[in-house]
């Protein structure tokens, strides 16, 4: 049986050049030198008021200050908006404050998310690998310029080949890349060309996903007022088989339906919350679980700074996660990783239901656990949903 896995810690710096278009992500725009600094100054100051609270303060029915403490840690994910728009100093004294205030374990998984166009310069990078960072995590989406634009990106397709090969001088462990299908107007060969160019650039994992219609967005208004296409679904499936047939090809594994790596590059952070670990958080509206309680702080990023810096409130809101909800969630994100999830942590299931998807060769049923077949993988939502009594 494997062991819990270790809790990780998630900080969110929300601010954005561009908002793009498809993005629905908490990002704020406009930002100068200053607000940064302020900012990361306040994100420092909420890590240590979270660590000196103890595990009490975020664990139903628990009191907080009860001085237990916390568990050694096995991952950071610095999130966003684009978190390298922060001055790298600033950045790395964040770093800096996390090692000093929670216990975290020896090979300690850092990964920092940024926009390419902000980390060509190797110089800048140092500051935060000697601070603990392990792993970069580009925002690609794409290197043809067509897409690029379709996408409101503000980097050409040169900039990724530097960033990453930027991020290997400055000595990062990993590098990974997130890229993004079905746009309109993207070709097949477009696709081909982005996957043959990040892998050609030597990347340790490719995330791809789809692109999505999300609601409340400047695309979804463009898509309703008919100025712009929306996505193909069909399309979209079609560009998930290409990336995992020539990613595959290229000697990356498949770990989750849209993550690919090489060994041992798999991002232990996410793959920690899709097995159900608790994570803590801390920023403008992050979300953080932990021992059953999920919470998220004020989402506007002067309220959150106000809360902070004044000692104010900075949760927005908590809920505790009652069994069933607990089981469905299980079930959806046990799906989908390429491991599965055992029936003990999603019992009781829908076995008609289970019989009829193991029949279609979607899903397997063997030893104890339920795994998504490569077919299965493009549909574990509505799997999850049927397999629910």
């Amino acid at each position: 049986m494997r062991a819990a896995p270790r809790p990780g810690l998630y900080l969110h710096v929300p601010f954005c050049v561009h908002r793009c278009g498809y993005c629905d992500f908490n990002v704020a725009t406009g930002s100068d030198a200053a607000l940064r600094t302020r900012y990361a100054a306040a994100l420092s100051r909420r890590v240590t008021q979270i660590a000196a609270a103890g595990p009490g303060a975020v664990e139903p029915g628990r009191l907080a200050g009860a001085g237990d403490p916390w568990p050694v840690f096995g991952s950071v994910f610095i999130g966003g908006g684009t978190p390298t728009l922060l001055d790298s100093d600033d950045l790395a004294g964040i770093l800096r404050r996390v090692f000093a205030v929670l216990p975290m374990a020896p090979d300690v998984e850092v990964t920092v998310e940024a926009n390419p166009e902000t980390v060509t310069d190797a110089g800048a990078l140092r500051p935060l690998v000697d601070a603990g960072l392990t792993r970069l995590s580009l925002g690609a989406q794409s290197t043809s310029t067509a897409v690029l634009d379709q996408l409101e990106r503000r980097h050409d397709p040169d900039t990724v080949p530097r960033a990453i090969a930027a991020a290997r001088a400055a000595g990062v462990d990993q590098v990974a890349v997130d890229l993004i299908y079905g746009t309109p107007g993207e070709t097949d060969e477009q696709w081909r060309r982005s996957l043959a160019d990040v892998l050609d650039a030597g990347v340790d994992h490719v995330s791809a996903y789809a692109l999505t219609l999300a609601p409340n967005t400047p695309y979804a208004r463009e898509v309703a007022a008919g100025t712009k296409a929306a996505p193909d679904d069909d399309v979209a499936a079609d560009r998930m088989e290409v990336a995992a047939s020539v990613l595959a090809a290229a000697g990356l594994e498949r770990y989750e339906v849209s993550n690919w790596a090489r060994s041992g590059a798999r991002c232990r952070h996410n793959l920690s919350t899709w097995r159900g670990g608790d994570y803590l958080a801390a920023g403008a509206g992050a979300h953080g679980r932990w021992a059953g309680r999920r919470w998220w702080e004020i989402r506007a990023t002067s309220a959150w700074l106000r809360g902070v810096e004044g000692s104010g409130r900075v949760v927005g809101g908590s809920e505790i996660v009652d069994s069933e909800q607990h089981r469905a969630e299980r079930l959806l994100t046990g799906l989908r990783i390429t491991e599965g999830v055992t029936r003990d942590e999603v019992a009781p299931i829908d076995e008609a239901a289970l019989g009829t998807l193991v029949q279609a060769g979607l899903l397997v049923d063997e030893a104890g656990r339920l795994r998504a077949t490569r077919d299965g993988l493009a549909r574990v939502d509505g799997m999850a949903l049927a397999l629910l009594p």
